[in-house]
């Protein structure tokens, strides 16, 4: 029989968060169900509980930022056991046949991925995600998280994590390489952190100096104010690598070139506006711009080892299921560091 589960749910856009409960599927024979012990609060959950990316479905229970302990599996599975240490980041699902999916890039699946939740299953049914008590999803798409990383410091690895490893991998951060990490949020201080165990020379550009010493302490060398008028003069041609976390608008042209020839800017923060710049900027330097999108199940599995080994965990501020309202307004209004973690034993 189907297990009913609590949750913390909106009810339409822009609602505040309720509790309720949800259904979910019968553990099937690929299956595991994972008690959910911390959610990670993404900037993306809040733009989708309040539908700002477009329609999207409701009642709605976010997270996709899951940590948790497997307590069923199906007859079938092989790679996790009940009481393992696990995850679910963005996606539970995938064609599994396409270029994409086969070469384990999941996030690009040509058909579409199964979003985690405010999505849809292949059989139509919609998805839950991680402000729950539980979650059934299917082995494959389930993470080990490994000893060595807290559960609630590891949720946010799942999304804010393997947003900024990917992209730091795929370009080359690493010892001889300066990386510059635009944004001192929830995925900024993971790109830190992250390039800075890469073996990375790293610089936070910033609105202001404000978390100058957090930025220091989590692993950048240098830490500039991009409301400084003297910065980009100072850091033009310096970079190999720019890490743009940040979804608002910006003077494209001004970071392009602070890259060094050859250098790429890539964005992984998704600004509601489009977003211009004169190709000038590109060309005086054989300059690229570039996108992300978090990482396939084998890279977010290598992610999550990477950050066991280096002892590195999200920067987290643990809150109780009440407090979820009052957490998206401080994290539109960037008073957080650095990341909201729901303690699901209060749902």
């Amino acid at each position: 029989m189907p297990t009913t589960v609590p949750v913390i749910q909106t009810p339409s856009a822009g609602a505040p968060f309720e509790r309720s409960t949800v259904e979910l599927r019968d553990v099937g024979p690929n299956d595991v169900q994972i008690d959910i012990a911390f959610a990670g609060i993404c900037h993306s959950d809040i733009h989708q509980a309040r539908e700002e990316w477009g329609k999207a479905i409701f009642p709605m229970v976010p997270g996709h930022e899951i940590a948790g302990v497997v307590t069923q599996v199906g007859s079938d599975v092989t790679k996790h056991r009940v009481g393992d240490r696990v995850g679910i980041g963005c996606f539970v699902d995938s064609c599994r046949e396409c270029e994409n999916c086969l070469a384990g890039e999941q996030q690009f699946c040509t058909k579409g991925n199964v979003a985690t939740y405010n999505g849809r299953q292949y059989s139509g049914e919609p998805t839950y995600g991680g402000y729950a008590k539980q979650i059934v999803a299917d082995e494959n798409y389930v993470l080990s998280i490994p000893e060595g990383i807290s559960l609630d410091e590891a949720a946010p690895l799942l999304c804010a994590g393997i947003t900024t490893y990917s992209p730091l991998k795929h370009w080359g951060a690493g010892p001889g390489k300066k990386v510059a990490v635009v944004g001192m949020g929830g995925l900024g201080h993971m790109a830190v952190k992250i390039a800075h165990a890469l073996g990375a020379e790293v610089t936070v550009i910033s609105q202001t100096l404000s978390k100058q010493e957090d930025g220091l302490k989590l692993g950048a060398d240098h830490y500039y104010a991009s409301s400084d008028p003297e910065t980009f003069t100072t850091l033009r041609s310096s970079f190999d690598l720019i890490i743009n976390t940040i979804s608002a608008d910006m003077d494209i042209d001004a970071y392009a070139r602070t890259l060094r020839l050859n250098g790429t800017m890539v964005f992984v923060g998704l600004p509601e506006n489009p977003q211009s710049f004169g190709a000038g900027s590109l060309i005086g330097g054989r300059r690229s711009l570039a996108g992300s999108n978090i990482g396939g199940i084998p890279e977010t599995q290598e992610m999550l080892d990477f950050c066991a080994e280096h002892h590195i965990g999200a920067e987290i501020e643990t809150i109780s299921a009440d407090d979820v309202d009052d957490a998206y307004e401080r994290v539109v209004g960037s008073k957080v560091r650095y990341r909201f973690v729901i303690d699901t034993a209060t749902i």
